[in-house]
Order: structure tokens, then C-alpha cells, then sequence
């Protein structure tokens, strides 16, 4: 059996093994694959591995031998969904790898808002505290969590691991979600969406992208939220209007945003969150830590392994 990996760099830049994939067929990894080498790179093989390289109809089409697509990620839009379970072919994905890393990183985001630790510890390599006069400082706005409302647009795993951490903190817990009130965890309180952002200090989203949720916090919206409140997006880029939430950034009418997602990834020159008051950017890497990425190499090598076993698990092309 040929494996060929289209991109395997994301995921394994050089410090875990394919060990586990070797060992299941003739593997063949390509650090990246553009657009213009996919048909080639694919020839024969009847796996493809692929985390950001798009599979289309044409390529499923062209590769007869083609049994089995992997997708080394959560979401799978890389691939042509219809087209595959027309031809039959299993595609897989990695669900639940990352939970704890993302919700991790939602507080990352929450806490530099709030504490701005980096910032303070740059003024101090600078040698201002050095020079100051008294005995501390800060010219930034300190802020306790605790008594705050934090609301979770979606409660999947994501959702309720960051709602968890919120409750540490001693925050009020509020959320959008599909789910009744009875079947949400102890502190949580179920909220519609307009409430939500009207009400919340910290709004987190983790609901999927959609044509009903695609740049939900717009314009209108965030006219809605506490001129204090803070934006959190570790989800999915187009769920928030770029422009709109610069805007109210730079108008003040919303006190920050944390985002570790864009609307195009790589960023594009211009995008106007990048010079906007108070945003934080982290170039998509929730997902990325070394054990959120160890358990993401063993589900998907544990997904081949069962696809020959005859064994499918995790196929979303049902």
C-alpha cells in the first residue's frame, strides 16, 4: 500500500516520528505539496495524507487507485466530501486532539489582555522599572477575573474545557448553544445569542463555521458588547467581519480582541486587525502544541491502521 503525506510539515516539523505510519505501507512525505503538484505526487498512491492541501473531484476523478483520504485536522473541507463518498472513498479526520491545548490558549489570550505580562516584562528588559520612581507601575488597565461573565458561543469539547477554566477563575459562565438547560453542566446558564454578547465581559467562540454563524460578530453586533469586553477567536477566522471588529477596536467600543485565527491563513498584507488598538494575533498555532500534535500523528495513524483492519473509524464521508 503507497502512503504519500501531501504536507506533513504542520504537523511534524521534525520532532515527532512516522514511524507509525511506516509501518503500515510504502510512505512517501512531502514537507509541502502547491496545487500544481498534487496529480503527480499522488500517482498510485491509494492513501493521501493531507492537513491544508485541497483534494478536489478532478484529483478523485484521475486517481482510480485512491481508497483512502486522511485528513490530519478536525475540520475537512480540504475535501471534496461529495465527491468522495460518491467514489466510495473512507476520509477520516482527527476529532478532540487539541481540546486541552485550545482552551489553553483561549486563556493565554485572556490572561495578556487582562495582565499584559509581556508587555510589563518588555518595559523591564528596557530597564524601566529600573528607573522608576516608585515602587511599581503600570500604565495599562489591570483586570480580575473573578465575578466576570464569560460567554461560549458552542459547548463542544472545546467549549466546555475553556468554560471549565473560566470556572477556576471564579467567572460566571454563559452560553449559545443547541443544548437544553438541563443538560448543561453545574454554573452554566444558557443564553441567546444577543444576551450573550450583551451581557459577557469575555466572549470565546467555538462553534463551527457555517453559513448561519460566517461573520457573526459584525458591525451590529458589536454595538451590542460592554465598551470593556474582550473578543476571544480561536475557531474559526470567518467568524468575525475583519473590518468590523477593527473598527470598533479602534473606536473604542470594545476593549480588546485575542485571535488566533484569521479569515485567510497565511495572513494577507493589509488585513486591518494587525494595526488595530488592542488586538493580539497568534498565527493559528492553538492546535500546535508538541502533545496536542503527538496525540493528532497516533489518531491518525490509528485510523489508517483500523481502515485495513476493515475496522473504519472516524470516516466522515459516511
Amino acid at each position: 500500500m503507497k502512503i504519500v503525506v501531501l504536507d506533513g510539515y504542520g504537523l511534524n516539523p521534525g520532532d515527532l516520528s512516522w514511524k507509525g505510519m511506516e509501518a503500515l505501507g510504502e510512505l512517501v512525505v512531502y514537507d509541502r505539496t502547491s496545487p500544481s503538484k498534487v496529480m503527480e505526487r499522488s500517482a498510485n498512491a491509494e492513501v493521501l495524507i493531507t492537513n491544508k492541501t485541497v483534494i478536489t473531484a478532478e484529483h478523485m476523478s484521475a486517481l482510480p487507485q485512491l481508497k483512502y483520504i486522511g485528513v490530519l485536522a478536525t475540520g475537512y473541507n480540504v475535501v471534496d466530501i461529495d465527491e468522495a463518498r460518491h467514489r466510495g472513498i473512507v476520509v477520516t479526520n482527527i476529532p478532540a486532539y487539541s481540546t486541552a491545548s485550545v482552551a489553553q490558549m483561549v486563556f493565554a489570550h485572556v490572561l495578556n489582555i487582562t495582565q499584559r505580562v509581556g508587555y510589563y516584562a518588555n518595559e523591564n528588559a528596557k530597564g524601566r522599572w529600573t528607573n522608576s520612581i516608585d515602587f511599581c507601575y503600570w500604565d495599562t488597565n489591570l483586570i480580575e477575573l473573578e465575578g466576570k461573565k464569560m460567554g461560549i458561543v458552542g459547548l463542544g469539547n472545546i467549549g466546555q474545557a475553556t468554560a471549565r477554566i473560566a470556572q477556576a477563575f471564579g467567572m460566571e459562565i454563559l452560553v449559545f448553544t443547541s443544548k437544553e438547560q438541563s443538560a448543561l453542566p453545574e454554573g452554566m446558564k444558557k443564553v441567546t445569542l444577543d444576551e450573550l454578547f450583551a451581557q459577557s465581559d469575555v466572549v470565546s467562540l467555538h462553534c463551527p463555521l457555517t453559513p448561519d454563524t460566517k461573520e457573526m460578530v459584525n458591525a451590529a453586533r458589536l454595538r451590542t458588547m460592554k465598551p470593556s469586553a474582550i473578543l476571544i477567536n480561536t475557531g474559526r477566522g470567518p467568524l468575525v467581519n475583519e473590518q468590523d471588529l477593527a473598527d470598533a477596536l479602534n473606536e473604542g467600543r470594545i476593549a480588546a480582541a485575542g485571535l488566533d485565527v484569521l479569515s485567510v491563513e497565511p495572513s494577507v498584507f493589509g488585513n486591518p486587525l494587525f494595526n488595530a488598538r488592542n488586538c493580539f494575533i497568534t498565527p493559528h498555532i492553538a492546535w500546535a502544541t508538541k502533545e496536542a500534535r503527538t496525540r493528532l500523528m497516533d489518531i491518525a495513524v490509528n485510523n489508517l491502521k483500523s481502515y485495513q483492519e476493515g475496522n473504519v473509524i472516524n470516516n466522515v464521508a459516511r
